[in-house]
């Protein structure tokens, strides 16, 4: 039985199977050099970028390039890197700790990660030996900056009505490529830029396209509202040249390229926000601390303590669901190894399989940090207006990432697609356990005898939370059938419980594991944290639950589902005004946030 326990759930099982403890991976299980290399990073920082963020701002001419190229001396661009191409071949959770640690670095974090991710990412997954050899060794040290074209006037979400084209020239030796592509990151002082185009107008392809190539230039910079330091700018192609061993992967096959590095990105942008957010968060304590009206300190104000409080809540929870799906993702790559799939395959095979967690990530991270530097600018008062603090930068710059990586609204409907898929292949058996809750609804509740474990309240408020989904979700299927995907307006309903139940599940088991290693004194503030969560999570299931019941549902069906959806979303009576002031106060004592 223990073997059956401990294996990894697949994507999207978690909603119908209690997960365990053994299967949850939590931060706290960092190893010493995993920790270094977070450290690294965040002095990195310290040392290099912040002293010179508004330099960075004002587009000095060659200074993001040069800090990219001392990153890269440092390694911070090859972690994920194998060694044989130059770099330092770490597994996923250290590539992970990597995007989180540079996370604070405003424009220069976008930078980097657009070299690291979408600039990198392709060549070292679908290039040719010949490509890998070429490009790969000196985008891991720096000397080449990676980019990626895919944006266009007129394609944004919609990235397969791209209208660039390629025509084999006449001698078969180049792609003759035609047309713009807008918005692209590092576009000013890139090497190397993946850029795709359909071939005859059809075959959606991806081409690595070099700095220098005849009839390929750029446009000016853009003038932004946020991360102004970074590189943002048009390219043009007329009959741009590109050699036919430029095309990447399969002609035709360019949408794999583009959709699978996508899920990856997504869950490292969530790891980008997060540090982001943590930096914000250290500023926010000690500014409340210093800062005096009434002639005490604002960090002594119960408004500002909530502010405080919920800021490191949503830090944590987050935190927590984004390590647990690193780790699957991880394991996911080492057994697709072990049973032979060469290394590309082995990681896009990974987190193509958490595709789904890979979008919950990156819309809850992202407007986690929305969240942090919205209230840091309330708690800096007028001050946090001003661009002499460091708050309203984070705040201008934290904007941009509920859009790229795919908008959060896509992301949203794309949680509820991609699970209802998996369970039209048979992948992801939803139909069984919608059943189950439909028949429970019909039955008297069992009060029979409660469970006196440990956990044992918040244990069936997340399995109670999962069967909202399911019947929700289920009667909703059942009701719309194929014009469910035209309920934009539930489908993102139910993507919304999705994302608290995993979060909340996910802070569940971080504490249950700390608890159990070292009993429940030493993580009473823990517990706050995910009790706090659960008791609003549960709220806001109830809300979304009924937006999303009343807009399909009438007569006693609706009425029978309303009181469901009132028993599987009850909460336990807590104090969550005293737990927050508690979670405050040791961070107001500790000078930064301390979880």
């Amino acid at each position: 039985m223990e073997n059956t326990i401990s294996q990894t759930l697949k994507g999207g099982e978690w909603l119908i199977k209690e997960s365990t403890t053994q299967q949850t991976y939590i931060p706290e299980e960092f190893n010493e050099e995993q920790r270094m290399v977070n450290d690294m990073c965040i002095q990195f920082l310290n040392a290099e970028v912040l002293p010179q963020i508004d330099k960075i701002d004002k587009m000095e001419a060659g200074l993001m390039p040069s800090l990219m190229e001392k990153a890269g001396e440092q390694g911070l661009l090859g972690v994920a890197i194998p060694e044989d191409l130059g770099g330092l071949g770490k597994d996923f959770i250290t590539s992970t700790l990597v995007n989180e640690g540079l996370g604070g670095g405003f424009s220069f974090s976008v930078a980097v990660a657009a070299h690291t991710g979408i600039g990198t990412l392709p060549i070292l997954y679908f290039g040719t030996e010949a490509q890998k050899k070429k490009y790969i060794p000196k985008l891991a040290s720096g000397e080449w900056k990676g980019s990626y074209g895919l944006t266009e006037p007129n394609s944004g979400s919609d990235a397969l009505s791209a209208k660039t084209t390629a025509k084999l020239s006449e001698d078969g030796k180049y792609y003759i490529l035609n047309g713009q592509k807008c918005w692209i990151t590092n576009g000013g002082f890139a090497d190397v830029y993946t850029v795709f185009a359909k071939i005859d107008g059809d075959k959606f392809s991806a081409f690595i396209v070099e700095r220098g190539m005849e009839g390929f230039t750029q446009g000016p910079e853009e003038h932004k509202m946020g991360i102004k330091g970074s590189s943002t700018v048009q390219l043009y192609f007329q009959d741009c040249k590109v050699p036919v061993e430029n095309l990447l992967g399969e002609a035709g096959k360019g949408h794999i390229i583009a959709f699978n590095i996508l899920n990856i990105g997504r869950l490292k942008l969530c790891a980008a926000a997060l540090g982001g957010a943590k930096m914000s968060m250290d500023i926010c304590i000690q500014y409340a601390k210093t800062r005096e009206q009434f002639k005490t300190a604002i960090a002594n104000f119960g408004a500002i303590k909530y502010k405080l409080a919920q800021m490191a809540i949503r830090i944590w929870v987050s935190e927590s669901a984004l390590y647990r799906t690193a780790k699957w993702i991880e394991d996911k790559e080492t057994e697709l190894r072990a049973n032979g799939s060469p290394f590309n395959e082995a990681l896009l095979g990974a987190a193509e399989e958490y595709a789904i967690e890979c979008a919950m990530l990156k819309v809850d991270g992202s407007e986690v940090l929305d969240y942090v530097v919205d209230e840091g600018v309330q708690i800096h008062g007028g001050n946090g207006y001003s661009d002499e603090y460091m708050i309203s930068r984070a705040y201008r710059d934290s904007r941009i990432n509920r859009i790229y990586e795919g908008t959060n609204e896509i992301n949203r409907l794309l949680i509820v697609d991609m699970m209802l898929k998996r369970a039209m292949k048979g992948k992801l058996d939803l139909m069984g356990p919608a059943m189950a809750v439909s028949k429970e609804l019909m039955s008297i509740p069992d009060f029979g005898n409660e469970d006196e474990t440990a956990f044992a309240v918040e244990k069936k408020a997340i399995a109670n939370m999962k069967k909202a989904i399911l019947m929700t979700a289920g009667a909703a299927v059942q009701k719309l059938m194929m014009s469910l995907q035209d309920e934009q307006e539930i489908l993102m309903n139910i993507a919304d419980m999705a994302i608290l139940t995993f979060n909340a599940e996910s802070a569940l088991l971080r504490v249950m594991k700390l608890v159990a290693e070292k009993g429940e004194t030493e993580y009473l503030l823990q517990a706050d944290i995910m009790r706090c969560y659960l008791n609003d999570a549960l709220d806001a299931v109830n809300k979304f639950g009924k937006d999303a019941i009343n807009a399909f549902a009438e007569g006693d069906e609706q009425r029978m589902m309303l009181l469901g959806l009132k028993r599987f979303t009850k909460a336990a009576p807590f104090n969550s005004k005293n737990a927050r002031r508690r979670i405050a106060d040791k961070m107001i004592a500790e000078n930064k946030y301390c979880f």
